[in-house]
């Protein structure tokens, strides 16, 4: 475990990860160039083999999974577009409105069951904008995948086809939030390019689960990634010896991805420990406990306990409380967490 500065087990997220000394190593040995004029040696590596990866024919190295999705946003719509997506989804909630700030499309928000999006909630949003020229045309739809909202909740493969069969019928193209892709792939086993077929562009994020400092992947077909790289450039996001985080994300692929196992198997058992009286919390797919708290234990008083302890979590929401299991919260760290929960919520 990778031991915070304070010495605090931080559960807050999967973004707070420092990197390994071997992750370190590589930063520092990575061949570089200039990734905007694209001869960064160690960006086009990444780019190639996330591409084969997820089976798509390109990919876009970004700073973040919320450009990575809004560029998946301006690629595959115009202006005045409808955009379907799931009321709970990060693209709606934590992207400051970007779908119409960044690619002037409008949000039609349906709720889902545990992040899943039904084909009959799509054939529903559907207007005929040819015959009708007051609507807007709805011509993509954004899936997410673990969703966080939900829990870490893993959309079931079937149910991802299903919404890509219905919207490709219809000429309605997809994104997929994969920025958790890598739990969802582990946990079910089923492969990335599986999951990635479902959707004509899929962002997954190397800064969350997989533990590395900075940065996300676009993945797609040649045009629409073509298109991103332009608009990255555009909205400031082209970076020059980027090979320096890309080499950090090229040794996550190698060396954290199936210990994410490691990571699910201590949700569950931190999941497991802070069910007490007063609290539920649902059982996780991945690496993602949400604790729901009964008056008269309430969310800030119980942060605040947690973290005068030394123990971070963060609120969800009224009555919730998230943590998130990584690569610097070992074994140890759980149990720590587990105690320190029981002591403030059963004081």
């Amino acid at each position: 475990m990778n031991a915070t500065p304070d010495s605090a087990v931080d559960l807050r997220s999967d973004t707070v990860t420092r990197p390994t000394p071997a992750m370190r190593r590589a930063i520092a040995e990575a061949l570089v160039g200039d990734d905007v004029f694209g001869d960064d040696p160690t960006v086009i590596e990444l780019e190639k083999r996330c591409a084969a990866l997820a089976g798509k024919e390109a990919a876009l190295y970004v700073p973040s999974g919320t450009m990575g999705n809004q560029l998946a946003v301006n690629a595959l719509t115009s202006p005045g577009d409808e955009v379907m997506l799931e009321t709970e989804s990060h693209v709606f909630l934590y992207e400051q409105g970007g779908i119409a700030a960044n690619s002037g499309c409008l949000a039609h928000v349906v709720r889902g069951e545990r992040g899943v999006l039904a084909p009959e909630a799509l054939v529903a949003a559907l207007r005929d904008a040819d015959a009708d020229p007051h609507v807007a045309r709805l011509s993509l739809v954004c899936a997410e995948n673990t969703h966080n909202r939900a829990g870490g909740a893993i959309v079931p493969l079937a149910s991802l086809q299903a919404l890509a069969a219905a919207a490709r019928e219809r000429k309605v193209r997809v994104h997929l939030d994969g920025a958790r892709l890598w739990n969802a792939s582990v946990a079910s086993g089923v492969p990335v390019a599986t999951w990635a077929a479902c959707a004509d562009t899929v962002m997954m994020c190397f800064s969350k689960a997989l533990g590395a400092p900075v940065g996300s992947i676009l993945v797609g077909d040649g045009a629409s990634i073509r298109r991103a790289r332009r608009t990255r450039k555009r909205w400031g996001g082209g970076m020059r010896q980027a090979g320096i985080l890309a080499a950090a994300c090229l040794h996550a692929l190698d060396h954290h991805v199936e210990r994410l196992a490691e990571d699910h198997a201590r949700a569950k058992r931190l999941a497991a420990g802070m069910r007490v009286a007063g609290v539920t919390v649902a059982e996780p797919d991945t690496n993602i406990v949400i604790a729901t708290l009964a008056p008269p234990l309430a969310v800030a008083k119980t942060l605040a306990a947690l973290e005068a302890r030394g123990v971070r979590m963060v609120g969800f929401g009224a009555g919730r409380i998230r943590a998130i299991c990584h690569l610097d919260v070992d074994d140890a760290g759980i149990d720590r967490a587990i105690g320190t929960w029981r002591e403030v919520v059963t004081a």
